[in-house]
């Protein structure tokens, strides 16, 4: 199925990110230890919360690989969705120590200006991070994977804050080295703000809300469909990339089974045209307004 090979293919864009942040978040502890950042501390423990959550990411595609079986009807793809919920309470927490870590320096200054290397390194890392923003961008696109693009549009703001972290660097070198601090704060507040998004979005999708735009586009494309006189009912919910949509439309009571299976055929069509990863029931019922009167046989009431 082509679900499962692009889940497959989205594991490379989760593997690069492990491996740049791991090397990325050893370089930036280490240098800002060294040359007394803040910042540049603060920036490598936001990429630690991006391994987590890149191992989230991976886990979840493996597990989503599993076919149905017979406690999982629906298959296994919600476990991306889980696995991001548990990565959003690990960026809180990490996200919590940066910030309290930030607000004991303001009390705790610590006189020292980083050094010049520290900005380099940030510099250096907004290159990298941009760089496999770019490759997981063009990898979910390919594979049209939900998850591979949240974790591409993580990379895009990681390479943001390391610009930040290397601006506050820069600003401390030159004298004023509170500001170094300030940019800590602020990559604080972005890892818990990216940590809230993150278990938004999983709760949303965990409790079967659906996009209101696509539930639009959908139910004009179903009631386009030739023989579909009314849409009665929509529902649809999420499992990871894949979509299961509940349809229940009115045909022309006078069809037979033959005809009206053709209709659900072209609905299922339709849809899956519009969203491949689709799966999609449909129910359909007479439209009691067309119904010609009965006959009565007037023998009968003699």
């Amino acid at each position: 199925m082509e679900l499962y090979t692009n889940l497959r293919q989205g594991e490379k864009g989760a593997w690069l990110s492990i491996g740049t942040y791991i090397i990325l978040s050893s370089i930036k502890l280490t240098i800002g230890y060294i040359g007394t950042s803040e910042a540049l501390k603060a920036d490598g423990l936001n990429n630690t919360t991006d391994i987590i959550a890149s191992i989230a990411v991976l886990i979840g595609l493996r597990i989503a690989q599993i076919p149905p079986d017979s406690n999982h009807q629906y298959g296994h793809l919600r476990a991306e969705t889980v696995a991001s919920l548990v990565a959003s309470f690990i960026m809180l927490i990490v996200g919590l120590q940066v910030l309290i870590n930030s607000i004991k320096s303001l009390w705790e200054p610590t006189g020292t200006a980083p050094s010049l290397l520290t900005a380099y390194v940030a510099i250096g890392s907004a290159v990298v991070m941009y760089i496999v923003y770019r490759y997981n961008l063009a990898l979910s696109q390919k594979i049209k994977s939900a998850a591979v693009k949240a974790a591409a549009y993580d990379n895009r703001s990681d390479a943001l804050v390391s610009i930040g972290t290397a601006i506050g660097i820069f600003g401390a070198i030159f004298g004023f080295p509170i500001i170094d601090t300030i940019t800590a704060l602020f990559v604080a507040l972005l890892i818990i703000k990216t940590a809230v998004e993150i278990f938004w979005e999983a709760v949303q999708s965990l409790t079967d809300a659906f996009d209101v735009e696509e539930v639009e586009t959908l139910s004009v494309l179903i009631r386009n469909v030739e023989g579909v006189i009314e849409l009665i009912d929509f529902k649809g919910r999420a499992h990871g990339n894949m979509h299961f949509i509940d349809v229940t439309v009115t045909v022309d009571p006078n069809l037979n089974v033959f005809e009206s299976h053709r209709i659900t055929e072209e609905i299922e069509k339709t849809v899956t045209h519009e969203n491949s990863f689709c799966q999609v029931l449909v129910h359909i019922e007479p439209e009691i307004a067309i119904i010609p009167p009965a006959n009565v046989d007037k023998s009968s009431t003699n």
